[in-house]
């Protein structure tokens, strides 16, 4: 008889964006002439760069000539991406070309990389969270049971209005641990110095940080490090995500990187040390047949000068989104996080409503989708998200209908 995975059956019932999706599926149908806004889903609309279209068009042309047509490519990337990417973001930071490994995005790569490490070990997320980063331990049994709205072996760090949105380092020692700055769903940023708090705490524990990246071109501080190897001691302890989705438009054609420095070392039952780079390239040659090469090529011109140009133009388009929700909601004396160094806006719901009654009220009186809090952990009710992702012509248009609302 054919066994499941009984972790599966530990999920809650439903991935949050499939259940928002669901719910204005409905409210559509019900209502076919009512034009609906989405600032949900963390989806991108600008297009993407011309140069990485055109470096596209040229690799499938190369893939239709039998001189320069390629098959299987490397597991890890292709040598010309991950030099540009040396290159280009971490020239200065003393990581080598063999230490970064391309993907198809950061949501798998945070996903996957629980594959190489013990079930046994206790993991740390921030609260509220990116649901991959818990679901994806719930499926590899490390989670414990559901109870009172929480896992019982994960370790939660709320970050909320009350400590300024900056996780405290855990009095129970995680071996893993997940930080995403900018972070997603609260857009707020930690300086050098509050990382740096992280890196000696894992140092001082023989943990391990997997550090989520993804947003960091939106940082126009210069304050906030957009790569945790700014910090001292990172390269020993620190995994990093980044990926091309928000910057060059690539949510579709997916492309992403893990940095994985080979100066990072787990531990078996014994206690020796084994190399975790070569643990994650094993775990890809087995189980990745690589980024498409199309694909690569698209990423490579990102850092050409028009490349570059391009995707400024894009996330400074984004971010005035952004300075319009944060200007409009401060216009209804709404509470508003994040939205600087980043693409996303972490509001506090009116009258202390309920995260998803806010969505509610949203959908059904404004017709504009966000992302109810409640829905990235327990720390998250009383809290909404709203993206910056969107037109400029829906953005405005939203906060208008938002505005309108007889909110406070």
């Amino acid at each position: 008889m054919i066994k499941i995975n009984e972790n599966f059956e530990k999920l809650q019932d439903s991935y949050l964006f499939s259940t928002i999706a669901k719910k204005v599926a409905e409210f559509q149908k019900k209502n076919p002439n009512k034009k609906i806004i989405k600032l949900g889903i963390g989806d991108v609309t600008r297009p993407i760069p011309k140069v990485c279209i055109e470096a596209m068009k040229k690799a499938a042309d190369e893939l239709g000539n039998e001189e320069t047509f390629r098959g299987y490519g490397p597991e890890q990337g292709y040598d010309f991406l991950r030099k540009a990417i040396k290159e280009n973001e971490y020239n200065d930071l003393k990581i080598n070309e063999d230490e970064i490994f391309i993907s198809d995005g950061a949501k798998c790569d945070t996903g996957n990389i629980v594959d190489i490490f013990s079930k046994e070990n206790k993991v740390a997320i921030t609260d509220p969270v990116y649901p991959v980063y818990l679901d994806t331990n719930v499926m590899s049994g490390r989670s414990g049971k559901f109870k009172d709205g929480k896992y019982q072996n994960i370790i939660y760090m709320p970050v909320t209005e009350e400590n300024n949105f900056i996780p405290e380092l855990p009095k129970e020692i995680p071996d893993i641990i997940y930080l995403c700055f900018p972070n997603n769903p609260t857009g707020t940023v930690l300086t050098k110095e509050e990382l740096k708090v992280w890196v000696d705490y894992a140092k001082k524990n023989k943990s391990i940080i997997l550090y989520d990246a993804a947003y960091c071109e939106f940082i126009s501080d210069k304050n906030i490090p957009k790569s945790i190897y700014e910090v001292e001691g990172a390269r020993e302890v620190a995994i990093e995500f980044k990926s091309f989705s928000k910057t060059a438009g690539f949510t579709g054609v997916r492309c992403g990187y893990a940095v994985i420095p080979k100066t990072i070392y787990a531990y078996d039952e014994t206690g020796n040390k084994i190399l975790v780079n070569k643990l994650w390239n094993r775990r890809q040659c087995t189980k990745f047949n690589g980024t498409p090469y199309i694909t690569q090529r698209g990423a490579e011109a990102v850092y050409t000068k028009e490349g570059q140009k391009e995707i400024r133009k894009n996330i400074e388009y984004y971010k005035e989104n952004a300075r319009i929700i944060l200007e409009g909601l401060k216009e209804i004396k709404i509470k508003a996080y994040g939205g600087i160094n980043s693409p996303y806006v972490w509001l506090k719901t009116p009258n202390n409503m309920k995260s998803w009654e806010f969505f509610d009220m949203l959908l059904e009186e404004a017709n504009v989708v966000g992302t109810p809090g409640e829905g990235f952990g327990p720390s998250g009710e009383g809290y909404f998200r709203l993206t910056a992702f969107g037109t400029r012509e829906n953005t405005i248009e939203a906060m208008e209908r938002i505005k309108k609302l007889n909110i406070n």
